[in-house]
């Protein structure tokens, strides 16, 4: 077995001394191989006590190899241990640097994200003036890479106890620490009540005290080192809904991570657990709470339908979710102060007397039919009835060029009667 093969053997069982002393021979012999930087690198920053200044010098040193040869993937693992290793010797400003240009190589990287925003939440709390803000290292370092002979010269001598007797290694079968899932077996699973989300992952050895978990209120983060040396990096941003953060709790068990996520609005249903459309803020959310912006968000498909049926609809604007719109409109109306016409006391005026007492729905609609023009009418009319009930549309100028086929939800099918 070469030394290179050791060293990985080494740091997948967790031995750290004895992998940095493998490494650091198979630099000896061949002081271009880029992964040996990363391995040692990722050595160092685990080994006790660990020396994040090593770690770092041996991530810069893979970086400019990395960068000479142009390949992508060996840049961005050593630039995350670059960025980790700065994060760890309280450089944050520095360290977040590097996370984002693993970003803009590479937007689905996973374990940057995660780094970024825990370098994020350090330099919050910290002064403009602070040396641990301030950005001082350049996208690829300018570092002098050794060459054959001097590394076979400056290699540095292990502790004896480091290094463990191989000469029958290959009669046996080591028994590795840590994750024993490989990452592409790794996999979630979710579930909700009334009032949380539970959110599983599911790996074997987790370490506990070398896991990242970052949950916040409408996203969330795991990260967890591998036997390789990387990093295994899930997170979910945005969450389908807000949660309360502090009131969610998290554990780490022998098969896998379990998040238990409070919702912040309880009795509130996903219809999945992480969205592709950004949380609202909080002034979206003022200003949606309006009446206006209540039946513009069910009409028009402004928000997200966390809840429901959406029907399918010609119209540009989207699918219209009908029980978000009764809903909130019996909310701002409850039993019989629907608003009715004139402005009476209490209630608010401009309205049908349709709405009073009935189906805020139907009423709506009866409205909007009477103070349609007739090609409106003729739209509405046509498309509700040839699609069976599941398609409504105010333009004729579309529904007048031949029949509205039907159109049921989204999981559900149509079937003849």
């Amino acid at each position: 077995m070469d030394q290179a093969a050791k060293g990985a053997t080494a740091l997948q069982s967790q031995d750290y001394p004895a992998a940095v002393t493998h490494y650091t021979e198979a630099i000896a012999i061949n002081s271009q191989a880029v992964d040996y930087y990363i391995k040692r690198s990722t050595a160092y920053s685990r080994i006790s006590p660990p020396d994040f200044a090593a770690a770092l010098t041996d991530a810069e040193v893979a970086l400019t190899l990395a960068s000479k040869r142009g390949k992508q993937e060996l840049i961005i693992q050593a630039q995350l241990r670059r960025g980790i290793s700065l994060f760890s010797l309280e450089r944050y400003g520095d360290a977040k640097a590097c996370f984002d240009w693993i970003k803009e190589m590479n937007k689905d990287e996973k374990s940057s994200g995660i780094w970024a925003m825990k370098a994020a939440n350090k330099l919050k709390g910290l002064a403009d003036d602070d040396e641990k803000v301030k950005t001082t290292v350049q996208r690829y370092p300018n570092v002098q890479v050794p060459v054959q002979k001097e590394v076979k010269k400056t290699a540095p001598l292990q502790p004896a106890q480091a290094v463990e007797d191989t000469s029958n290694a290959s009669a046996q079968v080591p028994k590795f620490k840590g994750v024993q899932t490989p990452p592409n077996k790794i996999r979630h699973e979710w579930y909700q009540t009334d009032d949380t989300v539970v959110v599983s992952l599911f790996a074997k050895g987790v370490p506990k005290d070398e896991t990242t978990i970052d949950i916040r209120n409408t996203s969330i983060a795991i990260s967890f080192p591998l036997p390789t040396g990387s990093d295994y990096g899930f997170s979910l941003d945005p969450l389908r809904g807000k949660v309360d953060a502090a009131a969610s709790t998290a554990k780490i068990l022998s098969t896998k991570v379990e998040l238990v996520l409070k919702k912040a609005t309880v009795g509130e249903k996903w219809a999945t657990l992480e969205s592709d459309v950004p949380v609202a803020t909080e002034g979206q959310e003022a200003d949606s709470n309006s009446s206006a912006g209540l039946v513009k968000r069910a009409i028009l498909g402004d928000r997200p339908s966390n809840a429901g049926l959406s029907y399918p609809t010609s119209s540009k604007s989207g699918p219209k979710n009908w029980d978000i719109l009764a809903d909130e409109l019996t909310k701002i109306f409850p039993d019989d102060k629907f608003p009715k016409k004139g402005g009476d006391e209490g209630g608010h005026s401009g309205l049908d007397e349709e709405f009073e007492g009935g189906d805020p729905v139907n009423g709506f609609f009866r409205q909007l039919y009477s103070r349609a023009d007739p090609d409106t009418k003729r739209a509405m009319m046509k498309s509700y009835q040839e699609s069976n009930g599941t398609a409504l549309s105010t333009n004729w100028s579309e529904v007048g060029k031949g029949k509205v086929e039907t159109q049921p939800p989204d999981g559900m099918e149509a079937k003849p009667w």
